[in-house]
C-alpha cells in the first residue's frame, strides 16, 4: 500500500487516527497493540504471502534480545548476537540475492544449477536492518523490550516499514512506551506529510516519466542533450521519490507521537562526496557507520591501508544492500574510490574553489545515479558515453520535446533541492500571516496531489525494489 494512494489517504490513515485517538486514547498498551496489528495488515495488503517472513523476523529477534539480556556470560552474549546477525542476513540473502548468485555462478563457472524464482518481499532490507539493530543494541546495553508487541511495533511500524528511514532501536526504545502525543506535533506531522506527498506525486512522478523514456530507449544512440535530460530527471526523481517518502514517514510518526531522525538534508548542495553522504539517506549511512565501519576500526587506525580496507567493506556492503545487480556493486565501489581520494587528499575539508568542488561533486553524483538506474553495467557504460557526446548527436527532437513539456518541473525540482524555500519561509513567513500563507499553499499542494492520485497518474516507487 503506497502512502500516495487513495486507499491509504482516505481509508487506512483516517481509520488509524480515529481509533488511536478515540477508543484507545487512554491505554498505551492497547495503542501499541493496535498499531502493531495495523502495521502487519498494512504490510499484508501488498505482500500477503510474505507477511510471515516479517512475523518470523519479529519472533526470532525478540527471543534473541531476551536471551542476550538475561544471560550473564559475555561470551554467550557475543555468540548469540553473532548468530542472530547471521540468521538475519541469511533471510536477506535467500530472498534478495540467492537467484542472482546462482545465475552468476552458472555464468562464470559454466555450471547449470537451476535458478529459483523468488519474489522479493517489499521492504525486507529495511526491516531486517531494524531487527538487527534491536538485537545489537540490546547486546550493547540498551534495555530490551520484554513485551513482544513492542518489539513487533518497532520492527513493523507502518510509516517506516517499507522505505525507512531506518529507525535505530536506541532512538525509539523509550518512545514506544513513554511517547507523548500533542496537537502541535500532530499538526506538524500533517504538514510534513503533505510536503512529502507533494514531492512524491508532483515532482518525482513527473520526473519518472522523463527518466523512464530516456533510460528505456536505445541508450547507445541517445543524443548528448537527451542523455543529460534523462540523467537529470532520474537524479531529481530518486531524491524527491525517496526524500518525499521519508518526509511522509517522519510526518506520520509525529502524528502518532514518534520522532524519527531526519533522512535527507539537501544533499544536492554538497561540496564533496563526503558531505553528500552526510546528507543523503542519513539513516542508512549512520547504520553502516555504527554497526560496520566503527566496529572494523573506522578511520582511527594506525595504517591508512586499514582505513581503506574498512571503507571498501562498507561501500561494497552499501552497494550490495541496494540490490542484486553488478550495477549496484559498481556504484558502491565508485563512491569508495572517491571517498578514499578525499580522505587521503583532504579535499573534503578545504574551503577553497567552491564552484569547482560543487561541479565535481554533482557530476559524480549524477554519473552514479546513471549507473544505479541502468539495468546492466553495459547499459550504464553506453549511457555515460552518450552523456559525454560519444554517440555523435548533440540534440534531437525528443530531447527538446521532453525539456519543453517539463521545464517548469525541472525548475521547481532545482529550487526545492536547495534550502531557498526554507530560508524564505524562516525570514518572511515566520509570523501569523506567514502561517496562513503557508497553510494555504500546502492545502493547494495536497489538493493537486490528490487530483493526480485520483486521476491515476504514473505512480512508481523506486525503493520498493530494495
Amino acid at each position: 500500500m503506497l502512502f500516495s494512494s487513495a486507499i491509504f489517504l482516505f481509508i487506512f490513515l483516517p481509520f488509524a487516527i480515529a481509533i488511536y485517538y478515540t477508543a484507545l486514547r487512554s491505554n498505551r498498551r492497547l495503542q501499541n497493540i493496535f498499531l502493531c496489528i495495523l502495521s502487519i495488515f498494512f504490510y499484508a495488503w501488498g505482500e500477503p504471502a510474505f507477511v510471515f517472513v516479517m512475523l518470523i523476523s519479529i519472533i526470532i529477534n525478540y527471543f534473541w534480545g531476551k536471551y542476550i539480556s538475561q544471560n550473564s556470560s559475555q561470551q554467550k552474549k557475543k555468540l548469540a548476537v553473532t548468530i542472530s546477525v547471521i540468521v538475519n542476513l541469511s533471510f536477506l540473502f535467500v530472498f534478495k540475492y540467492l537467484s542472482y548468485t546462482i545465475e552468476n555462478i552458472n555464468l562464470f563457472i559454466g555450471t547449470d544449477f537451476p535458478i529459483p524464482s523468488i519474489t522479493l518481499p517489499i521492504g525486507i532490507s529495511f526491516f531486517t536492518f531494524q531487527a538487527m539493530s534491536y538485537v545489537i543494541d540490546v547486546y550493547r546495553g540498551e534495555e530490551y523490550q520484554s513485551d513482544i508487541i513492542n518489539v513487533g511495533l518497532y520492527i513493523s511500524f507502518f510509516p517506516q516499514l517499507i522505505a525507512g528511514p531506518i529507525v535505530r532501536y536506541a532512538t525509539v526504545a523509550q518512545q514506544i512506551k513513554n511517547r507523548k502525543e500533542t496537537f502541535e506535533d500532530f499538526s506538524e506531522g500533517v504538514l510534513r506529510f503533505i510536503i512529502g506527498l507533494g514531492k512524491k506525486v508532483l515532482i518525482a512522478n513527473t520526473m519518472a516519466v522523463v527518466a523512464d523514456y530516456f533510460f528505456d530507449s536505445n541508450v547507445s544512440s541517445l543524443s548528448l542533450t537527451g542523455a543529460w535530460i534523462g540523467a537529470l530527471a532520474y537524479t531529481f526523481q530518486i531524491y524527491f521519490d525517496f526524500g518525499g517518502y521519508s518526509d511522509m514517514a517522519i510526518g506520520l510518526g509525529r502524528m502518532f507521537g514518534f520522532r524519527f531522525l531526519e533522512n535527507f538534508d539537501y544533499p544536492y548542495i554538497s561540496l564533496s562526496i563526503t558531505e553528500f553522504w552526510r546528507r543523503w539517506h542519513i539513516s542508512l549511512g549512520s547504520w553502516f557507520r555504527d554497526y560496520l565501519y566503527f566496529p572494523l576500526g573506522g578511520s582511527r587506525v594506525e595504517k591508512k591501508s586499514r582505513m581503506i580496507f574498512n571503507l571498501f567493506v562498507v561501500w561494497l556492503a552499501t552497494g550490495i544492500w541496494h540490490g542484486a545487480n553488478w550495477t549496484f556493486v559498481l556504484w558502491g565501489l565508485m563512491y569508495f574510490m572517491l571517498l578514499v581520494v578525499e580522505k587521503l587528499t583532504g579535499l573534503h575539508n578545504t574551503k577553497k574553489a567552491k564552484p569547482i568542488r560543487y561541479i565535481y561533486t554533482i557530476f559524480f553524483v549524477i554519473m552514479g545515479w546513471v549507473i544505479f538506474r541502468s539495468e546492466s553495467v553495459g547499459n550504464a557504460v553506453n549511457y555515460i558515453a552518450s552523456m559525454l557526446g560519444l554517440s555523435g548527436t548533440i540534440v534531437d527532437n525528443s530531447a527538446l520535446f521532453y525539456l519543453k513539456e517539463n521545464i517548469i518541473c525541472f525548475i521547481l525540482a532545482t529550487v526545492c533541492s536547495t534550502p531557498v524555500i526554507k530560508h524564505l519561509n524562516e525570514k518572511y513567513l515566520a509570523n501569523k500571516i506567514g502561517e496562513i500563507v503557508v497553510s494555504v499553499i500546502l492545502a493547494l499542494v495536497f489538493l493537486v496531489s490528490v487530483i493526480y492520485i485520483v486521476k491515476g497518474t504514473y505512480n512508481p516507487f523506486i525503493y520498493f525494489n530494495f
